[in-house]
């Protein structure tokens, strides 16, 4: 793996001419397409929610009776999806000049803290090259009491900062990549602690409200609102998830619909307030694996296609799960959500990942 002592040393578009859209007939055939792509999902809700140029086109279903709201309408729990958020949120921070992205996380926490010749930074936390484990040392005793029903509730922001100050990386910061729920979760407090506003308050300011996000958010609000989870099986409810003071890498909740606005944003940069930031956040920082082949920009991994590179991320809870990802070259995007805990051989990434690879 190689990285860099900053996740974005200038901004790159490597937008590729997208194809030209088919005629009429392929809307049929993408509604096909939809369709059978929820139906592999075995879910008691699934939504499909495609958008091709800003064309939008939504397939709703499940093995459950339809909600009082409409299925397009509510709000779904995105999990570690959450972290293209976050990631979106510090590259913006950056480009206002607020920030760098090379500050020491443990200063920005404990403002008196000395450092070390190699601290783990900002860039660090969000480009999971910490040196982190995925979760804290701690979490699992923490959290096995509420293991199937509220695990992460059980650790608070000041828990997650704490194990974060006392733990010491068996890595140089910045040499190894491993994914890091933690690391991302540090990421939001060191934000909120050096900004002196709270992450949820610096998201709206930065990234929801500039992108239109009004459907889109940190917590369960409205019952009525909000997507009901379920256990593997696809008829046992799940309670609402909490985050815990895992919030910036897990804690948002958005319709298929603003879903959607979020990816187009990220295609199609200069039309939205945070374009730099935008562009930013699809620049290729780290390479890892044999012969480099898996890619990362800051939140997307990066996959390519015979077209130009696929950009994605999914997540879940328990029980829930999303995909969101986008691609250039084709001007398509895809937010998909449904309401079932992943399970083993689970067909709702591979499915999602494999409709928007193959359009």
């Amino acid at each position: 793996m190689t990285g860099r002592s900053t996740p974005w040393p200038g901004i790159a578009d490597d937008v590729d001419p997208p194809r030209a859209d088919g005629g009429p007939g392929d809307d049929d055939a993408l509604r096909e397409r939809l369709a059978s792509a929820a139906d592999a999902v075995d879910a008691p809700d699934v939504v499909f929610a495609v958008s091709r140029h800003g064309r939008r086109t939504l397939h709703c279903a499940g093995t459950a009776p339809a909600p009082p709201v409409a299925r397009q309408d509510l709000r779904y729990e995105i999990g570690s999806a959450s972290k293209t958020f976050t990631g979106l949120l510090l590259a913006q921070l950056v480009r206002r000049g607020l920030l760098t992205g090379g500050e020491p996380a443990a200063a920005c926490l404990d403002p008196g803290r000395r450092t070390g010749a190699d601290p783990v930074t900002l860039a660090h936390l969000i480009t999971h090259t910490a040196g982190l484990p995925a979760l804290p040392r701690d979490f699992y005793g923490r959290a096995l009491p509420a293991w199937r029903t509220n695990p992460y509730g059980r650790y608070p922001a000041e828990r997650v900062t704490d194990a974060f100050l006392r733990y010491r990386p068996r890595h140089r910061p910045g040499t190894r990549w491993h994914y890091s729920n933690f690391g991302v979760a540090v990421l939001g407090h060191a934000l909120a602690a050096v900004s002196g506003t709270a992450w949820e308050e610096l998201l709206a300011t930065h990234v929801l409200r500039p992108l239109g996000l009004s459907g889109t958010a940190l917590r369960a609000e409205d019952p009525k609102a909000d997507a009901v989870g379920h256990g593997k099986d696809g008829r046992t409810p799940t309670l609402a998830f909490d985050a815990g003071g895992f919030e910036a890498a897990g804690a948002v909740r958005a319709t298929p619909h603003d879903l959607l606005t979020f990816l187009e944003a990220h295609l199609a940069p200069a039309g939205f307030p945070p374009a730099d930031a935008l562009r930013a956040v699809r620049t290729p920082v780290l390479r890892r694996g044999l012969g480099h082949r898996h890619v990362h920009t800051v939140a997307w991994f990066r996959h390519p296609t015979d077209g130009g590179p696929m950009y994605f991320h999914s997540g879940a809870t328990l029980g829930q799960q999303a995909f969101l990802g986008f691609r250039p070259d084709t001007g398509t995007a895809l937010a998909a959500v449904c309401t079932r805990r992943f399970r083993a051989n689970d067909p709702f990434v591979a499915t999602a990942y494999g409709f928007l690879a193959e359009e």
